[in-house]
């Protein structure tokens, strides 16, 4: 499902960076002061050696000190004796500067269209191998266990494109796990017992928790496709405590029990004890604190604090365990989430999914969030190259920081990005 990276002037920028370039450009800004000298060897004061050793000084310690970001604006024609002539003094501090690695020098702004690196995220090409003849089709949820293995929840050959839904179970496997290093496909389930599947939960035990919003249910697996415990009347919507109307994803306590976002017309969260047990729900439709319009995911972090993506309402809700509404984040730097989880790191990952716009332009994106809201990092762009999203659906975190994200719509697909 992996489609080419165009080799843009930016892509080798952000890729060239690497430990011998830091010797090599060190090297070459010292032969660039010589140079330098060389051109007008009766016009300078000093001699080629001590021009050379200052060059080299200055890029050896900004190599050393590399969070010590050199800005090009720094006058260093001060350092060069007036006697040099401004032709030599420019090129000999403009080449030196330009070779520095760590000099801060604006890169080759990519094509129209191109793949734009926007943090330190960069996507894994060739991620996953796929068996031969296979296709992914809409992806709706992704987890990964403690083993890291990478478990993908998808629709296979069908597709959400009307307001009705059929209850006919999927005849291929819709969980494929995957191997996280290569990329292999280590198994499947799954086949004839989803309609039309939407989020899935990977929990501490490494649990398998789905939702469908086709059955109005919620699932709890092993690993290995094991049934342990299902929520809700099959093909029945309702509004109580046995009842769901299309819910959307699940969010497990430490303790087992379990929220659930419900959802595409309950506009509520429903919280669980371990065994199933209904304990109490909070909100209504509508736009108010506390209230919802279009619950699509839900995650809980480790002081307990919920946090639910209020998908049409464009705008992050919190809450603390027991329903009690403590703050939203909302405004263009977020824009509309779709999809919301909590790093072993602490850290939120958030995925705009755009405003679904009949024609492109559109918006797509993965947020990088503090626990009080504030963005520090941002990847990925509207398009269908690697390292793009077409409507971004759900995305998932390993303990080592990696993050996969699932596309529905034409996307169809699950990428990998590393930092």
């Amino acid at each position: 499902m992996s489609t080419p990276r165009s080799d843009s002037a930016y892509a080798y920028w952000q890729e060239a960076n690497t430990k011998f370039d830091y010797f090599m450009t060190s090297v070459t800004g010292a032969l660039a002061a010589y140079i330098g000298q060389s051109i007008h060897p009766a016009r300078i004061g000093w001699n080629a050696e001590s021009v050379a050793l200052l060059a080299l000084g200055l890029l050896v310690g900004s190599a050393v000190l590399g969070f010590l970001r050199i800005e090009l604006t720094v006058n260093l024609l001060s350092l060069i004796p007036q006697s040099m002539s401004r032709l030599s003094a420019t090129f000999w501090a403009m080449t030196a500067l330009a070779c520095s690695p760590h000099t801060r020098v604006e890169p080759p702004k990519p094509a129209e269209g191109a793949v734009a690196v926007t943090s330190g995220y960069q996507v894994v090409h060739g991620w996953p191998q796929l068996p031969p003849g296979e296709l992914l089709g809409q992806v709706s949820g992704v987890g990964v266990d403690s083993r890291g293995t990478v478990i993908v929840f998808r629709r296979a050959q069908r597709s959400w494109i009307s307001d009705t839904l059929s209850t006919d179970p999927i005849e291929a496997p819709t969980i494929l796990l995957f191997d996280d290093a290569s990329g292999r496909q280590l198994g499947a389930w799954g086949a004839r017992q989803f309609a039309m599947p939407h989020g899935l939960t990977v929990d501490g035990q490494d649990n398998v928790w789905v939702t469908d919003v086709a059955l109005h249910q919620v699932f709890k697996f092993t690993r290995d496709g094991t049934l342990l415990l299902t929520l809700g009347e099959r093909g029945v919507p309702g509004d109580d405590s046995v009842h769901f109307n299309r819910p959307t994803d699940v969010a497990v306590a430490p303790d087992g029990s379990f929220y659930v976002s419900d959802g595409y017309l309950n506009s509520r969260v429903v919280r669980f004890s371990k065994e199933g047990r209904y304990l109490f729900s909070w909100g209504r439709k509508g736009s108010r604190p506390g209230e919802f319009d279009l619950p699509h995911s839900i995650a809980r972090d480790a002081a307990g604090r919920v946090y639910v993506a209020d998908r049409s309402n464009a705008r992050i809700q919190v809450f603390d365990s027991v329903g009690h509404f403590l703050t939203e984040w909302k405004g263009p730097e977020l824009g509309r989430p779709w999809a919301v989880r909590v790093g072993s790191d602490g850290y939120l990952y958030v995925v705009d999914g755009g405003d679904q716009p009949t024609t492109p332009p559109d918006r797509a994106r993965v947020l990088k969030l503090t626990r009080q809201g504030r963005v520090i990092e941002s990847f990925g762009s509207f398009g269908n190259y690697d390292g793009q999203f077409v409507w971004p659906h759900a995305v998932a975190v390993a303990a080592d920081g990696t993050v996969y994200v699932g596309d529905v719509s034409t996307g169809m697909r699950v990428q990998k990005f590393i930092h």
